[in-house]
């Protein structure tokens, strides 16, 4: 571990006009830092959060920072940001005031709070723009730590870029594994285990990661004395230090973040060695102070001593490079006046055209429809109270579009009945602002681009005559192979991926013939797995993680939902992430590898498509269709289906199933029952049941529950029977409830019913171990059988009679 002190000496190989630069650009965020907070206070913004006391060693970061590497950071980084010429002032503002355009706000087009930073890495169409000439920021989120999982995937895919011959001729995304990842963290999210998963996962696999710990010795009120052993987080990581060259493990460096001289040199040396060798790097900034406190949501004075606020002050690493400036002779306090009048009036000037920019059309969106309103009154058939509604509109200096609409439905119900051409001229003005608003704030929660999963053609799997069957597993491995031998981007972690081929052997013999940078062994550790797979699918690969058993995803269902599943949503199309994550559920026996939490996943993860396969050969098809899309999925196989026996399709490599098509299994005509993966073989015994007893049962297998039935499929089936069963083996009321809302709801299905709409599900507990656990937890063929004979006495009790 390396501790860099320069006691600010003089040895800092920069120009002056370079260090003034510097200077001037902390000068401004300081200074839009102190505005920021104002405009909080005054109304003008819900919430701010700054970078203020972070200036120096910001400064130092960009300067180490090159075309080609990623940020992965938190929402202190404004600094950086400016400096890196990736972000000004005006844009500053824009999100300040959630500006909902991506040319005032391109980072998150209003949708996300202040501080949270992106570069724009797709064109218009939705693709890839070239990265290696770029400065890149990957989309900052608030969940502390959680940006350390997606570090950990963009510098992965420096190594693989650096090591694997056959991506050396995609110089869009690398130049020979040459870019750094650098991630930013406060000391005291360092706690989160995310940030020791992902230190650990770095340390493993060598790659060029460099953080950054901003320590000012809080996490919002609470001090390091409750946060960290040692009050260090360079002292109790000490033993990643590698002990040479040549030797796993970190470099560790340690400097203060008032120390200019120092921070340029200690972000140098890291940045330098991390990307010739990559090796991963922790630098950690000590001293660094917060001037405002933790956000606009309270006082730091409320918890901080007198002492420490004192400290802080003179500690400010503004202040101190005013100082040594002055001392080191690189300026006259008359330069460092100018400079700092300078970067205040610049700072007025972009809070002042940022909130014209935002506020201007919203005037103009107000006189719309107050222009609308006065028409209306003038035609009004009957007293109204229009004429409030016109001043009240009138008279608010700072209406939102909130209000606006507000207002405009309101003055639509108090003319209901009544006709005119002001009436419909109003209605016509609101269908075209909520089509406007929708866009604004309600877009790109999935990809609107050509590669869309919803786009790619559909292709019928082809089988040979008289082709003998297999294990259900050799449909996915050719499936596998297929995809791995026609693009060299594709590649596989997980637990037990590598040598053994997974756990189920879909994988088997692939890394012996693609190698080990394709199909890769990880350790225990699901949330950097994800993270991994997201870093790299930023970057240009096609990732395909695996999360061994469906009970596993609660280790990363932060992840994948704070992080993936709002990706294209937080940047309104400004990056994407075509991440498969494969995983398995269902039928099996035990607690802990039986589970099919699916509404959990439902309800955590809009924004990545949901597909659960019957059967591997359904699976396969979902697989070839993702590999060609652009979007994140989870894949979620049968666990009991892989010694089942399959035929595999002459074309496994290239047949692909649609998203969002339910397939009938079976036709029927008195019950329709919807379900999915290994449930549709419990359904079809017991529908064969059911027929020898007279009853024609309708079996339906969703096969996706991210889109669902996007041609209301299940409702023409509905409309034949007239009765409808939901059946699965989530919790009551989980992915059953979802399908059934789907169906009635969205589908209107209830208009076409003749009998209560049945949900069959699990037991709320998890299944005990055992057969006889899974037969009384989870809803087997009796279960079925009765459900559906129950519907049908109540039809018709004489054919029908009750059984118990």
């Amino acid at each position: 571990m390396s501790t860099v002190e320069s006691a600010l000496a003089p040895a800092v190989a920069l120009s002056k006009e370079e260090l003034l630069r510097d200077y001037r650009i902390g000068w401004e965020s300081r200074q839009a830092s102190l505005a920021g907070r104002k405009e909080v206070f005054m109304g003008k913004a819900k919430f701010g959060i700054f970078g203020d006391g972070k200036e120096l060693p910001q400064l130092a970061m960009a300067r180490a920072f090159q075309a080609g590497d990623f940020r992965s950071g938190y929402y202190r980084d404004q600094t950086f940001m400016l400096a890196a010429g990736e972000l000004n002032l005006q844009q500053y503002f824009a999100q300040l005031y959630a500006h909902p355009d991506v040319e005032a706000d391109p980072a998150t087009g209003g949708r996300c709070m202040n501080g949270h930073y992106a570069t724009r890495l797709l064109d218009e169409d939705g693709n890839f723009k070239p990265q290696t000439s770029s400065k890149n920021s990957s989309a900052d989120i608030s969940p502390t730590a959680a940006q350390m999982p997606r570090l950990v995937g963009l510098a992965y895919a420096s190594k693989l870029y650096r090591q694997n011959p056959e991506l050396h001729g995609l110089t869009d995304f690398s130049v020979n594994g040459n870019e750094v990842a650098f991630g930013t963290i406060g000391n005291a999210s360092t706690s989160e285990g995310m940030f020791f998963e992902a230190i650990n996962a770095a340390g493993v696999l060598q790659i060029p990661m460099l953080v950054s710990v901003w320590d000012d010795h809080y996490g919002i009120s609470v001090p390091a004395e409750y946060q960290t052993t040692k009050q260090s987080i360079s002292e109790i990581l000490a033993g990643f230090q590698r002990n040479g060259p040549g030797e796993q493990g970190f470099e560790i460096f340690v400097v203060k973040g008032w120390d200019y001289p120092a921070l340029v040199e200690t972000y140098q040396r890291a940045a330098e060695l991390c990307r010739r060798e990559h090796v991963p790097v922790l630098i950690h900034v000590t001293e660094v102070t917060q001037p405002q406190g933790h956000s606009t949501s309270g006082s730091h004075e409320r918890y901080k001593s007198k002492e420490r606020l004192a400290w802080e002050q003179e500690h400010d690493c503004m202040r101190k490079m005013r100082q040594w400036l002055l001392k080191e002779g690189y300026a006259t306090p008359e330069e460092l006046f100018r400079l700092e009048d300078e970067a205040m009036d610049a700072v007025k000037k972009a809070r002042s055209a940022a909130w014209q920019a935002f506020f201007n059309p919203i005037q103009q969106e107000r006189e719309e429809l107050a222009q609308l309103l006065e028409k209306l009154a003038s035609e009004a058939e009957k007293p109204n109270n229009l004429h409030k509604s016109i001043e009240h509109l009138k008279q608010n200096p700072t209406a939102l579009r909130a209000d606006i609409i507000r207002t405009a439905r309101r003055a639509l119900r108090q003319v209901r009945g009544q006709r005119g051409f002001a009436r419909r001229e109003l209605q016509q003005w609101l269908e075209q602002a909520t089509a406007d608003n929708a866009d604004r704030y309600n877009s790109y929660l999935y990809s609107q681009s050509e590669q869309a999963a919803l786009n790619i053609t559909e292709v019928k799997a082809e089988f040979a005559p008289n082709a003998a069957q297999v294990d259900a597993r050799e449909v996915l491995q050719a499936c596998f192979e297929a995809n791995f031998r026609r693009d060299p981007t594709i590649f596989a972690i997980g637990e037990d991926v590598g040598q053994i081929g997974d756990v189920n052997q879909a994988f088997a013999g692939l890394q012996a013939k693609f190698g080990e940078l394709r199909v890769t062994d990880t350790g225990i550790r699901e949330s950097t797995i994800i993270g991994q797979g997201i870093g790299a699918a930023l970057r240009g690969l096609r990732p395909i993680t695996e999360i061994q058993y469906l009970d596993y995803m609660l280790y990363a269902i932060q992840i994948l939902s704070d992080d993936l599943a709002t990706l294209q949503y937080r940047t309104k199309g400004g990056q994407k992430a075509p991440l498969i994550v494969r995983t398995r559920g269902h039928r099996l026996e035990g607690v802990w590898h039986a589970g099919s939490p699916m509404g959990m996943i439902l309800n955590s993860l809009r924004g990545i498509h949901v597909c659960v396969p019957r059967n591997m050969t359904q699976a396969a098809g979902f697989y070839n269709t993702l590999l060609r899309s652009d979007e994140p999925a989870v894949v979620v196989e049968c666990l009991n289906g892989y010694r089942l026996k399959e035929t595999i399709p002459q074309n496994v490599g290239e047949f692909t199933v649609p998203l969002g098509v339910p397939e009938v299994l079976l036709e029927g005509s008195d019950v329709t029952i919807v379900t999915y993966g290994s449930m549709c073989r419990i359904v079809l015994d017991a529908a064969r049941q059911l027929a020898k007893v007279g009853i024609s049962v309708e079996v339906i297998d969703v096969q996706t529950l991210l889109p669902f039935d996007i041609e209301h499929l299940i409702v023409d089936s509905i409309r034949k029977t007239n009765r409808v069963v939901f059946t699965d083996e989530d919790v009551p009321g989980g992915a059953t409830g979802y399908m059934l809302q789907q169906v009635l709801d969205e589908q209107q299905a209830y208009r076409h019913l003749d009998a209560q709409p049945r949900c069959l599900s699990a037991q709320a507990h998890r299944p005990p171990y055992g057969t006889d656990g899974d037969y009384f937890s989870k809803p087997n063929a009796e279960d079925v059988f009765d459900v559906v004979y129950e519907i049908m006495h109540e039809t018709d009790p004489k054919r029908f009679p009750t059984i118990y």
